[in-house]
């Protein structure tokens, strides 16, 4: 019990109208940020082993940022270790402000990768089903590659200004006072942040995956006319090796994204209002970050759900491990 009272006396815990209360509300905090980091990398993990084993999976060009996904998730579940450690055991050291300000960089930086390979994910399906002949030519491993680290460099460097003392990059729900207290967030660097990565990674989403299904829609009509016209296996066998399975594709896809954008968008919408100073409260806060955060965790579970492929090669890695146990 004195730990627990420890933790309320050093955390910042939303809604704690009385000493107890706080108490209890430290507690669920614990809690939720303990479950989310152990389910994240746990995750994260499989998603990784079950890529390296599954050798079908590398046949799609997503993969490369499916996999970069998966490893920028598998860093937040370790980068909320810091968190976890803290709230079980708080140091008091002078490096509570570096502390805050290299774990929320931490944090933005990698959802920013997750939400820029969002975006390519959507512009690779949009180049594969609008340049079926050319696709080849035009995405390569090397492009590939060289994407991935532009991904990587530009999360990096677009959130360094909050190194400076413009702004906070957007981490909330405040695990240490000092980040809840001292460290506040900018209008102007929100909007700087919002101009520069949430608008143009969701207009591109929003062009491509638009197109894609008015394509494929398009598509589907076609052949069901020329069933209606030739009814003959030669028609249903050219219909089926069409479209249809990038479209099934997409639409793994599509969910994934529209998760994402789900759970996050509480998140950018708090983020806005508090850099304006139109609302501020502690529990919105914290609710909104971890929410977002729990995408992290989503995204494991919705391809393991969604891609037949994925799943034969989680049941192989399941067999291999109980096999040798």
């Amino acid at each position: 019990s004195s730990s627990v009272m420890n933790i309320s006396e050093h955390l910042s815990c939303p809604l704690g109208f009385g000493h107890y209360n706080a108490v209890d509300i430290c507690i669920l905090e614990t809690v939720v940020i303990v479950l989310l980091t152990f389910l994240i990398i746990a995750g994260n993990l499989t998603v990784i082993f079950v890529f390296h084993c599954a050798p079908l999976l590398h046949h799609y060009t997503t993969s490369y940022f499916i996999q970069t996904m998966a490893y920028a998730d598998l860093f937040v579940g370790v980068s909320c270790l810091v968190p976890t450690l803290s709230l079980l055991h708080y140091s008091t050291g002078v490096h509570e402000s570096l502390t805050c300000q290299v774990f929320g960089y931490i944090i933005s930086v990698l959802k920013s990768v997750s939400m820029a390979c969002l975006a390519c994910i959507s512009v690779d399906r949009y180049l594969a089903i609008t340049k079926p002949l050319s696709y080849n030519q035009l995405v390569t491993p090397c492009r590939l590659r060289i994407c991935i680290i532009l991904i990587w460099i530009y999360s990096c460097v677009i959130f360094l200004p909050s190194f400076f003392g413009w702004g906070k990059p957007g981490y909330h729900g405040d695990i240490f006072e000092w980040c809840a207290t001292s460290w506040l967030t900018n209008a102007y660097f929100t909007g700087f942040i919002v101009c520069l990565l949430y608008a143009p990674a969701a207009f591109v989403i929003c062009f491509t995956y638009f197109h894609i299904f008015k394509i494929c829609r398009q598509h589907t009509k076609e052949i069901n006319d020329r069933r209606a016209r030739f009814p003959s296996h030669e028609v249903d066998a050219a219909g089926e090796t069409g479209h249809s399975p990038d479209r099934r594709y997409a639409m793994v896809l599509f969910r994934i994204t529209s998760v994402f954008y789900v759970l996050w968008l509480p998140y950018i919408i708090y983020f806005l209002l508090e850099s304006s100073r139109v609302l501020e409260n502690p529990a919105l806060s914290f609710l909104t970050t971890w929410l977002a955060i729990s995408n992290s965790f989503c995204n494991c579970v919705i391809y393991s759900l969604s891609n037949s492929v994925f799943r034969l090669g989680l049941r192989r890695l399941s067999e291999t491990i109980c096999s040798s146990c």
